[in-house]
């Protein structure tokens, strides 16, 4: 009669308990970076994150091996909290002027919640393939919103003005320039939305409101 073996029986509370732990002071640490990022703090070091999150500046790398991986996670969490706000309903589709309304209500919106950690995320692009990768393909996603929700518009069009009214519209509402309206002009929310709105107004072929 063959002898039966039993399986170890892994004891999973302490470790499970262990795993937690860390996973919501890795969250903490995150959640820290993100909150100084929105104070205007785009390179924050250890012993800043340790101070807001309550860890030690030992454990904050305990959890990323160096500033810029740390950085990315914090830019890779702050897009998965946000990403509802990149969805643009309905798109293409509408009369012309409610598709202008709609479009730079959410853009404009969008940049509201995530342009302070799009300001880190470009401040480190310069020396992080990961993070100029992750901003290029953020660029291409916005073109193409542009593309597809005024695609009646760009079809009245000629190819070669077709190409400088996209440009024109999508370097208009690309974050870096809403940045920039926000940073040097001074505009809050609801003026830069009703700039947004204006001038898609001027650049777009159609009827006048």
């Amino acid at each position: 009669m063959r002898a039966t073996v039993e399986k170890p029986v892994l004891a999973t509370g302490p470790v499970d308990g262990r795993s937690a732990r860390r996973d919501r002071n890795k969250t903490a640490v995150l959640d820290a970076v993100l909150e100084l990022f929105q104070e205007g703090s785009l390179s924050p070091g250890p012993v800043e994150v340790a101070q807001r999150c309550g860890l030690s500046p030992r454990s904050v790398y305990r959890y990323f091996d160096d500033a810029d991986e740390l950085v990315r996670a914090a830019v890779d969490r702050h897009l998965e909290l946000t990403l509802p706000y990149f969805h643009l309903s309905a798109i293409g589709q509408g009369p012309r002027d409610e598709r202008i309304d709609r479009f730079a209500e959410r853009r404009v919106t969008l940049f509201f919640k995530v342009g302070d950690v799009n300001r880190a995320a470009r401040l480190r692009a310069a020396t992080s393939e990961v993070m100029a990768n992750t901003l290029a393909m953020t660029r291409r996603e916005l073109k193409a919103q542009v593309e597809r929700h005024f695609a009646p518009e760009w079809a009245t069009l000629k190819p070669a003005l077709r190409r400088r009214r996209l440009a024109l519209v999508d370097t208009l509402t690309q974050f870096e320039t809403l940045d920039t309206y926000r940073q040097l002009h001074g505009m809050d929310q609801e003026s830069t939305t009703t700039m947004v709105a204006e001038a898609l107004e001027d650049l777009l072929p159609g009827s006048a409101r």
